[in-house]
């Protein structure tokens, strides 16, 4: 079977409440999505995030991007089993008119591309997207038998307002995790985690995320005041541009260290193990490229002793929800999950299926064929911005 067409939509979709962290305050995410319609008329679905702050994307950019690909010669071979699926996705590989060093400008829409391909593809072959972890050489260090549930973190984001009421809800519904936000401009971080401490409760596991709001030169003075919290680790702590300074200081802040916006590629990757910048990744899969190239992250990770975390951008809709929930059932050693806030991130779902977390951070296994979720055709109508169309001959 082939790909007869494929559609990618910009959609900006409304968030419920506005998320704050130290890098950008967003009240809507403007994802891109992509239809992959194959020759017999199975169609699948993929989505990206795009963040210029992290990737040097933007939704625009990825339209045109696409269109500068040469999608014909790339993306025209049929297939009828996973292992031609997979070379089928590594062979799409986006225009790039820039010095991409890190080998991430374009990772978001080829997450959404490869999403579409696995999901369509998977619907064919009668197999969740999951399956597809069987058939990935990379994958074999870190693969296990897929899990009947999953277990989420949850975040709490920058800002003074309601914060005792958002930590003990958040122990009243069971999390064993939690991240909390910190180094946003008027924010007394020693004091908020105080206050987030004493109503989460001493068991929960709270872990930091800076958002590269810190210099090298002021982050043990930053940090040293949080950690009489208990704090698991921080993520992120200072700038892409001065993460080499983590090499040195990395073994005095008394935490373990994760790269976030530091780790969007496997170059990033190799690149932190060689230099011994951090201890965890937070791999994302349309930060990292999509689901085939954060197993990739992910085997590295293990490989080097390291540790990872599957996270999420606020404003994933619940394709990537479903995304994230194959990848997660499927994966051995994740630390940490972030995703699946559909419901409680948004007024309107994009999906048919509410794939929101319950009780505890708990969610089930998705069993059905691709990823598992269709779409609302009248809530895309209403959220699409731009829409372009490309057949594959």
């Amino acid at each position: 079977m082939h790909i007869r067409r494929l559609t990618a939509y910009l959609v900006r979709l409304p968030l419920k409440r506005p998320f704050r962290h130290a890098s950008a305050v967003r009240q809507e995410s403007e994802n891109i999505l992509m239809c992959c319609e194959l020759g017999d008329g199975t169609t699948g679905w993929g989505e990206g995030v795009p963040r210029e702050y992290v990737t040097g994307e933007t939704p625009a950019g990825c339209l045109s991007q696409l269109a500068a690909t040469p999608l014909d010669e790339q993306l025209a071979n049929d297939c009828a089993s996973w292992p031609e699926v997979i070379t089928l996705c590594e062979r799409f590989q986006p225009a790039v008119d820039r010095d991409d060093p890190r080998g991430c400008y374009g990772n978001a829409l080829r997450c959404a591309m490869e999403l579409s391909i696995l999901d369509a593809f998977g619907q064919l072959l009668g197999e969740p997207v999951k399956n597809v972890v069987n058939h990935f050489r990379w994958a074999q260090e870190i693969r296990q038998p897929p899990t009947q549930s999953v277990r989420y973190g949850v975040v709490i984001d920058s800002g003074n307002r309601g914060l005792r009421r958002k930590a003990l809800i958040r122990r009243l519904y069971g999390f064993h995790d939690c991240k909390v936000k910190v180094g946003a401009a008027g924010d007394n971080d020693a004091e908020r985690l105080r206050t987030i401490r004493r109503w989460v409760g001493p068991q929960t596991d709270l872990r930091l995320d800076a958002n590269e709001a810190w210099h090298p030169a002021e982050l043990k003075r930053k940090i040293e005041p949080l950690l009489p919290q208990r704090i698991s680790c921080i993520e992120q702590p200072v700038p892409h541009e001065e993460v080499a300074s983590l090499s040195e200081l990395r073994e005095q802040l008394g935490v373990d260290v994760m790269l976030d916006e530091s780790l969007t590629s496997l170059a990033d990757a190799q690149a932190a193990i060689a230099a011994g910048t951090c201890d965890l990744f937070n791999i994302r899969l349309s930060k990292c490229g999509g689901f085939l190239n954060s197993l990739r992250i992910a085997a590295a990770a293990h490989s080097a002793h390291l540790g990872f975390q599957l996270g999420c951008h606020p404003g994933e809709s619940g394709i990537l929800s479903a995304a994230g929930r194959h990848w997660a059932t499927c994966v051995a050693h994740i630390r940490y999950l972030e995703g699946s806030y559909d419901r409680r991130l948004f007024r309107e779902l994009l999906t048919n299926e509410d794939l929101t977390f319950g009780y505890g951070g708990k969610a089930p296994a998705i069993e059905r064929p691709g990823l598992g979720v269709t779409i609302r055709s009248a809530v895309l109508a209403k959220v699409m911005v731009a829409q372009r169309t490309f057949d594959i001959s």
